[in-house]
Order: C-alpha cells, then sequence, then structure tokens
C-alpha cells in the first residue's frame, strides 16, 4: 500500500470514528425504521404494482440495514430486466449474485410477506424510511465537515462549495416525484392564459429584454430558460447584458445578478455610471472630467443608488456561482442572472477532472447551468466567446451554430441563442445593397430559439458610453441629418 493510499485510509477512519462518536456522545443510535423497512419490502414481494408506487421515494442506500438494501436492489434488478417479482425469483437473483446468506437465507425473505397484509399504506412507510435516511445522511455529512475543518490542508472555502454541493444533492431527494394528469395541466394552462387575456389577473410570462426590437422577434426572457449570448471579443457582449440588467433595475424595478469573472466590481460600477449619466467610460475610469460632466454624472446616477443590482466579482467555479445564486434568489428576490462569461468558469467538481479537456468541461458547466435555472425559476444568460475561427471564414463572418460546437454542448443545452454581429468590426462600413451602415449597426441574430421562430433584431451600440440602445433606423437617420446640416 503506498503512502497516498495509507492516507486516504486514515483519513476516511477518523471521518467513520468523528461520526460515531457524535452519535454515542448524543446517546442515540442513527435514525432508522427497521419495521417499515420489513413491511415496504413484504409488500412489494406479494405485490408487484407496488414497487412502482415507492421507487420514486426511495432507494437501496435509503435501507438501514444492509440485508434490507440487497434485497431492494435484487427486486430492482428484476424489474429492470422485465421480469415478474415473486418469492422464488428474488431468492434466485439473490442466490446467482451470491448474497442470498448475507440477507438471511431464502426462510428471511419468506417471512418478510409475513410483516404486512397487502400494501395499502406503503407511500407513507416509504416517505418515513425516506426521512430517516435523510437524517442518517445529515449526520454522517456535518461528521465529515467537523473532520475536515480541523485540518489544516483544507480550504474553508473549498469546503464551504463541498458542503453545499452535497447538501444539495441531499435536498434533490426530498421531493417526490408526483404524476400528474395531462387534463389537470391543461385545465391549469388555459385558466392562466384566461386570466391574463381577460386582465383578471396580471401573470408574469417573462421578463423583458429591454430592447423593443428584441422583444419583437423574442418576446420575453422566460424562467428556467439558458441563454447564450456570444460572439467575438470586442463585439460588445458584456455591454449588451449590463444594459439589459440596468434596464430591469430602471424600467421595472426587477432584481438582477451579474457575475463578472473578468472586470472588478468597480470597473462594473464604471460602466453603469458611463451608461445612466452618458459620459465616456475612458473619462470616468481616468478621473477626466469637467465640472459641468461631474455635475451630470452626480445628477443622472442619483436614481442608480436604488438599483436592485447584485454585482459578484469572486466566484470563479461553477459550484460557487450556484451557491451565490441559491442565496441571490432567496434572499433578494433577483429574477435575472446574468454569467461573464462561460470559458473562464472552473469546473472543479466534475468527475475525472484530470482526464477531461475543456470542452468537456464546458458541457459539464452549461448543463449546470440549465439545472440551476430550472431549480431556481430564473432566466440565465451566459456569455460565450466564440473562436478565431469565425474571422478565418471567408465571407460572411456573421456567427453561426456550428460556430459553437467547439463549445461542448451549449447549442444543446441553450433554450436560446443570440450572436452579436457589428459589421464595422471587420472594417465593413456597407450593407450588401452598397447603402451606408449606421456607426454602431449591430444584428442580434436569434441563431436558435426553443419555443418560438429564428429571427434578427437590430441594435445600435455605442461605443463612447458601452452601452447599446433600439435601432430605429428612421430616427437615426433624422439625427445624422440633423447633426450634418450645420
Amino acid at each position: 500500500m503506498d503512502e497516498n493510499e495509507s492516507l486516504r485510509l486514515g483519513q476516511r477512519y477518523k471521518i467513520l470514528r468523528t461520526n460515531d462518536m457524535l452519535m454515542e456522545g448524543l446517546g442515540k443510535v442513527p435514525p432508522q425504521a427497521i419495521d417499515l423497512e420489513e413491511a415496504v419490502l413484504g409488500a412489494i414481494l406479494l405485490e408487484k404494482p407496488a414497487y412502482g408506487k415507492v421507487a420514486d421515494l426511495i432507494d437501496s442506500d435509503d435501507f438501514y440495514k444492509e440485508n434490507h438494501q440487497l434485497i431492494y436492489k435484487a427486486i430492482a434488478d428484476l424489474i429492470d430486466t422485465h421480469s415478474p417479482i415473486d418469492l422464488l425469483l428474488v431468492t434466485y437473483r439473490l442466490r446467482e449474485k451470491g448474497q442470498l446468506e448475507l440477507v438471511g437465507g431464502a426462510s428471511y425473505i419468506t417471512e418478510l410477506t409475513s410483516k404486512v397484509n397487502s400494501a395499502e399504506h406503503i407511500e407513507q412507510h416509504a416517505l418515513v424510511i425516506k426521512q430517516s435516511s435523510i437524517k442518517r445522511k445529515l449526520i454522517k455529512l456535518s461528521a465529515e465537515i467537523y473532520q475536515k475543518a480541523y485540518e489544516d490542508t483544507v480550504d474553508p472555502f473549498d469546503l464551504l462549495d463541498e458542503t453545499s454541493k452535497e447538501l444539495n444533492e441531499i435536498h434533490k431527494f426530498t421531493e417526490a416525484a408526483t404524476l400528474e394528469p395531462f387534463s389537470t395541466i391543461l385545465y391549469e394552462t388555459i385558466l392562466d392564459i384566461e386570466k391574463a387575456v381577460s386582465g383578471e389577473e396580471t401573470t408574469e410570462v417573462g421578463l423583458p429584454t429591454g430592447f423593443p426590437n428584441l422583444d419583437r422577434v423574442l418576446g420575453y426572457w422566460i424562467p428556467q430558460d439558458l441563454i447564450i449570448i456570444a460572439s467575438r471579443p470586442g463585439m460588445g457582449k458584456s455591454a449588451l447584458a449590463i444594459s439589459m440588467c440596468i434596464k430591469q433595475a430602471d424600467i421595472w424595478d426587477i432584481p438582477s445578478a451579474f457575475f463578472s469573472l473578468e472586470m472588478s466590481k468597480r470597473s462594473l460600477v464604471e460602466r453603469v455610471i458611463a451608461q445612466v449619466a452618458e459620459l465616456g467610460v475612458s473619462r470616468i475610469r481616468f478621473r477626466k472630467l469637467e465640472p459641468f460632466e461631474m455635475e451630470q454624472l452626480v445628477h443622472k446616477s442619483a436614481k442608480a443608488g436604488d438599483y436592485q443590482l447584485w454585482l459578484i466579482d469572486n466566484c470563479y467555479s461553477i459550484q460557487s456561482i450556484k451557491t451565490k445564486c441559491r442565496r441571490l434568489v432567496d434572499e433578494c428576490g433577483v429574477k435575472l442572472i446574468v454569467i461573464d462569461y462561460l470559458q473562464i468558469v472552473k469546473a472543479d467538481q466534475i468527475e475525472n477532472k484530470r482526464n477531461s479537456n475543456r470542452e468537456q468541461e464546458i458541457s459539464y458547466i452549461s448543463r449546470e447551468l440549465k439545472l440551476l435555472a430550472k431549480e431556481l425559476n430564473v432566466p440565465i444568460i451566459a456569455l460565450s466567446q466564440l473562436s478565431r475561427a469565425v474571422e478565418a471564414r471567408a465571407g460572411d463572418k456573421r456567427p453561426r451554430l456550428s460556430d459553437l460546437r467547439e463549445s461542448g454542448s451549449l447549442e444543446q443545452d441553450a433554450d436560446i441563442v443570440i450572436f452579436l454581429y457589428r459589421p464595422e468590426y471587420y472594417g465593413i462600413t456597407q450593407d450588401e445593397k452598397g447603402e451606408d451602415l449606421v456607426s454602431g449597426y449591430c444584428e442580434a441574430i436569434l441563431a436558435k430559439n426553443r419555443n418560438g421562430e429564428i429571427d434578427m433584431a437590430l441594435l445600435k451600440f455605442i461605443g463612447k458610453f458601452t452601452t447599446f440602445v433600439n435601432y430605429d433606423k428612421d430616427s437615426l437617420q433624422e439625427k445624422i441629418n440633423r447633426q450634418t446640416s450645420f
């Protein structure tokens, strides 16, 4: 046995010993419901359909006694192979796996059927088994935290992330899956639509994007959606996302959170000030403002002090981002989350990380964000960098969905994919018809829309203020004419 293996075994022994000491210190045996475990197994052996009633509630490791775990697992194996369930087949399956004597022999399996008359209350019995199992898992986790917190080599922030993940895994199994008839869902949906259309009740369909052109083609940011906004560096995806958060706070007083893995909170606030006060961001950054500009800054930024906007610049791993998001939604009522940007998020919790590549890590991160959006019931906007392959392509430089395929499973996980394309980025000043393009002309290309049509919205980028505005060709042209008439 090598030194590392010896250390691992030693640490495992300490954790188990700590667990035992905690239980001994409390003067209690671990939470358990052995009589109900026997009743559940007996009911399934008597009535095969009983298994379907509890399969979503409990798993084999929820049983306290090891022999009960083995019997339940043998039943599950038979179900998976579409075999019938009875005493003889379960006994045969256990003998085949070399576990029959471990569970107490064929006589014990027969004895289980005498513990219950029917499967009438099996779901209530299974729920008590689950509750006892959760308590044991919490005790075990507490023991592990107790032990690791004393280790000098353990990073406390990593321990917090790990603890949060373990608690979340336990929490996932506290909600039993329920079977809801289609007719019930249909009725509730029609009723919801009817109330909204009649004005009887205001129903939140989603969040407006803040840009009328984008709202027309997209509709809303829908809760539980994962939205990818992708472009080459310098196209303005961060500026667009910040603009959206500002509009949520300024127009509708909707709380939002912006995670930046590149910029500091101070830099983000400078961008917010530049947009709100309509001042050059470089002049703000280098503190080169005239007195009248300073007065403009103070006056126009006053309202921003009331924005429900949370800026986070110290979360770098997907696990820490998830932990912070849960807190923001629970405590601050956040309705929109932005991650800037995907390619620099760390995937510390990915299994077999040593043998994984960055593409696999991005796939893991995007999947976790999609699951998080569903869990928190909020839309999550994740910004993504496109590779140089876009620029290497001859002719049209507009991004395509194929440009995302090198970024793991972003295309598959995303509900909406938006590409930003500004022709002037490539020195293009005229459109395909030879007409001059307005400075800052930007196409927001809706390349994927799981619940709608594929389309395009026009925006205008104002580089001086690092912001976007809605593109209205007529009003912009009128403004240009006024400026050039002097």
